[in-house]
């Protein structure tokens, strides 16, 4: 399949620059190696040299990690969700709060790979990176998993509104069936935060 996709690249490249003798064919041909060596990069090497890719080092509550990211560790806060609070976090415990930060550690034991997907804004006021997180190995919308299975509500923050629609949707729809904390807390009236 690579060769294949790399062969395209190449004759697309000597098509598009019209090549119309030996001295041009060959600079088109190093054009086609860059085009291919940038295009096969993302697949092959390791996944941590890339900027949006980091490692779990752990789970705060159920929608904040530690990563590590480039040799750094960044605090991530979950774009566009809120989980309740844990017993010993950073505000008063909330119904399912120690529920939620166990299904989010369960999803992301220590060590696990994850893509951070940014929108506008890159931090919030406590300076921690604001993400969208999905699981690498098998691109698990984290995020919107928490929402679905009843683990979070919605928090829209303009500007970073990305999949607001698709979160609201999920909560929506779990609030409805009663899961997690909606069935456990009182209902679809729960109020977090």
């Amino acid at each position: 399949m690579r060769r294949t996709a790399a062969s395209l690249a190449v004759a697309a490249v000597l098509l598009a620059t019209g090549c119309s003798d030996a001295d041009e064919a060959a600079e088109s041909n190093t054009a086609a190696a860059a085009i291919i060596a940038a295009a096969t990069s993302t697949t092959t090497g390791d996944p941590l040299d890339r900027p949006d890719v980091g490692r779990i080092v752990r789970v705060l509550d159920g929608d904040t990690a530690d990563v590590e990211i480039g040799g750094d560790v960044e605090r991530v806060r979950f774009i566009g969700i809120d989980t309740p609070e844990p017993v010993g976090g950073f505000r008063d415990p909330e119904c399912f709060g120690d529920e939620a930060s166990a299904f989010t550690e369960r999803l992301l034991p220590e060590g696990t790979l994850v893509r951070l997907e940014r929108d506008v804004e890159g931090r919030d006021p406590f300076d921690r990176l604001l993400a969208y997180v999905f699981r690498h190995d098998d691109e698990l919308f984290v995020n919107l998993h928490l929402a679905e299975q009843g683990y979070a509500d919605t928090l829209r923050i303009e500007p970073n509104v990305a999949y607001a629609s698709l979160l609201a949707d999920a909560v929506g729809l779990a609030r409805e069936l009663d899961l997690g904390l909606w069935g456990a807390c009182g209902g679809a009236d729960v109020p977090l935060g």
